[in-house]
C-alpha cells in the first residue's frame, strides 16, 4: 500500500503525511520541483522531469490495487482507476469506475465549450476556493481509503 499524491497545487500534503503516519503507510510526492522534502522516513519527494504531465505519467506506471492516488487531475484519475487504485480528489471526493467517466465526459465538453466560444477564452474557472469543510471531507475520505485497503 503507498499513497501518490500529485504533488503540483495539492493543499492537502500535510494532511495526506499526518495520516500516513498514523497507519505507518509509504507515500511518494510527486511533482516537476518546488516542493521541500519532508524529514518524514514514510515520506519521499519525488522530482520527475519538467514538463507537461511527467508527473502524472510517473504516478500512472505504478499506482495499482491497494494503492490510494490524491489528485484533482481527471485524466489522471481515469488512469489509476483503471489501474485498480482508489483515486481522492483534494476535497475528498472518490473517484471510481461508477463515476469517472461521467467526469471526465464533463471536463471534456467543458473543454470544447470554451475552446468554441471566444468570449470564454482563458476562463479556465478555477473552481471555488479550498475551504475546511474539503479538508475535513479529505481527512475522512484517505481515513476511510486507508482502512479498506488495509482489509
Amino acid at each position: 500500500m503507498t499513497i501518490y499524491v500529485d504533488a503540483d497545487a495539492c493543499p492537502v500534503k500535510a494532511e495526506v503525511e499526518r495520516v500516513s503516519q498514523r497507519h505507518a503507510c509509504p507515500v511518494k510526492i510527486v511533482s516537476n520541483g518546488g516542493i521541500r522534502p519532508s524529514a518524514n522516513p514514510l515520506i519521499e519527494t519525488v522530482i520527475v522531469a519538467s514538463g507537461p504531465d511527467e508527473a502524472d505519467k510517473w504516478i500512472a506506471t505504478r499506482a495499482g490495487p491497494g494503492d490510494v492516488v490524491i489528485t484533482a487531475d481527471i485524466p489522471l484519475a481515469a488512469v489509476c482507476v483503471k489501474g485498480g487504485a482508489i483515486v481522492l480528489t483534494h476535497a475528498g471526493e472518490e473517484l471510481s469506475a461508477a463515476n469517472i467517466g461521467n467526469i471526465l465526459a464533463t471536463r471534456d465538453l467543458m473543454a470544447d465549450i470554451r475552446a468554441a466560444n471566444p468570449l470564454m477564452q482563458g476562463a479556465g474557472g478555477g473552481g471555488r476556493a479550498f475551504s475546511k469543510a474539503d479538508r475535513s471531507r479529505f481527512l475522512d475520505a484517505l481515513e476511510r481509503a486507508l482502512r479498506r485497503v488495509a482489509r
